[in-house]
C-alpha cells in the first residue's frame, strides 16, 4: 500500500508538471488600436511594435487596427480585442485610450500619443499614475514654452486665435493652459473650435481673417487636415503648433518630440508587463526625454519671419 501511495504522488508531480509546462506562455497577441494615419501617430505605432519585436522577436504577433479617426470605430477594435482575449492593449491617441479603458478592466491597456491622462480618463488630482489596468506614455511638451514660442517669434502680435477640435478633451487642456501662460503675458486670446473635419475650414478661415497669429495644439483632427488649413493660412497668417506633424504641414514653428521614441518607451513597457509580470497598475505615466525647437523653412519664409538661434529646420 505504501508503495502504492508513493507510486500515485510521483504520478501527480508529473502531471503537475506537464501541466505547468502547457501554461508556460510561448507567444503574445497585442491588439493595437491607432485613431487615425497621420506621420505623429505612425512613428509611435512603429516605435512600439519595434520595442516588442527586438524583445520577443517572432513570440508576438500584432493585431493592428485603425479607426479612420473615428471614436465609434475605436469602441468596435477594442471590444474585438476583448473578445479575442488579446494579452495587451496598445491604444494609440486619446479617443483610443477612452474606448479601451471603456472595454476592459482586467486586459492591461497602454496607452501612447495621450497628451495628459487625468483629463482623457477624467481623473482628479492626477498624480502620474493612472493604476488599475492602464498606464502608458504622453506626448505632452511643456507648454508654457510653447507659449514663449508666440512672443518669440511674434513680438508685435496683440490676439492669438486658439484653433482645436472641441471634441477632444486633451486639445481643450492645452488651449486653455496655453490661453493663461499668454493673458498673462499681455495678449488677447480668443477661442476657435471646430467639432469635426466637417467645419474645420470656416472656423479656420474665421481666425485667420481676425488674429494676428494662431495657436494649435497637439490635436489629432487638425493633424489630419493640415492641407485644408495651410490652404487658408500659407502667406497670410502664422502658427504656432503643438507638434511637428502639424508644424510641418501648416506651421511656422513647434516644440517638438520624438512619437517614435515615446512608442518605443511604450513597447519597453510592453515587454515588462509581458514578460517580466511587471505591475501595471504602479507603472507611471512616462513622458519624452526631450523637446526640440523646429520650424518650417517653407512657410516662415512666405511670411518673411527671421528665426533665431536654437531652432532646427523641419525636413
Amino acid at each position: 500500500m505504501k508503495m502504492k501511495r508513493k507510486i500515485a504522488t510521483l504520478l501527480v508531480g508529473v502531471m503537475c508538471l506537464g501541466l505547468a509546462g502547457c501554461a508556460k506562455k510561448e507567444g503574445y497577441t497585442v491588439g493595437i488600436c491607432q485613431l487615425v494615419e497621420h506621420p505623429a501617430l505612425d512613428a509611435a505605432t512603429q516605435g512600439f511594435k519595434d520595442a516588442l519585436t527586438e524583445a520577443l522577436g517572432d513570440k508576438v504577433v500584432f493585431d493592428e487596427q485603425n479607426a479612420q479617426n473615428d471614436s465609434n470605430t475605436c469602441s468596435t477594435i477594442v471590444n474585438n480585442f476583448v473578445s479575442k482575449n488579446v494579452d495587451l492593449i496598445m491604444a494609440n491617441a486619446t479617443p483610443a485610450l477612452q474606448a479601451a479603458a471603456a472595454a476592459t478592466n482586467k486586459i492591461p491597456i497602454l496607452g501612447t500619443s495621450v497628451t495628459e491622462y487625468g483629463v482623457a480618463l477624467g481623473i482628479d488630482n492626477f498624480s502620474g499614475t493612472v493604476g488599475g489596468n492602464i498606464s502608458g506614455t504622453s506626448d505632452l511638451a511643456p507648454l508654457n514654452e510653447q507659449a514663449d514660442m508666440v512672443k518669440e517669434l511674434f513680438p508685435d502680435a496683440k490676439n492669438v486665435g486658439l484653433v482645436y477640435c472641441s471634441a477632444e478633451a486633451n486639445s481643450q487642456y492645452q488651449v486653455d493652459t496655453v490661453a493663461g501662460y499668454l493673458t498673462a503675458m499681455g495678449y488677447t486670446c480668443k477661442y476657435y473650435a471646430f467639432s469635426d473635419s466637417n467645419d474645420i475650414s470656416t472656423v479656420v478661415t474665421n481666425a485667420a481673417a481676425e488674429m494676428d497669429v494662431l495657436y494649435i495644439p497637439t490635436d489629432n483632427t487638425a493633424a489630419n487636415n493640415t492641407e485644408i488649413i495651410n490652404n487658408i493660412c500659407k502667406g497670410k497668417i502664422g502658427i504656432v503648433a503643438g507638434e511637428e506633424g502639424i508644424c510641418a504641414g501648416c506651421g511656422v514653428a513647434t516644440l517638438s518630440i520624438s512619437y517614435y521614441d515615446i512608442g518605443y518607451a511604450t513597447g519597453k513597457m510592453a515587454v515588462k508587463i509581458l514578460t517580466e509580470g511587471a505591475d501595471i497598475s504602479k507603472m507611471p505615466i512616462e513622458y519624452a526625454p526631450k523637446f526640440t525647437k523646429k520650424y518650417n523653412p517653407e512657410l516662415c519664409e512666405a511670411l518673411g519671419i527671421k528665426i533665431p538661434d536654437g531652432y532646427e529646420a523641419i525636413q
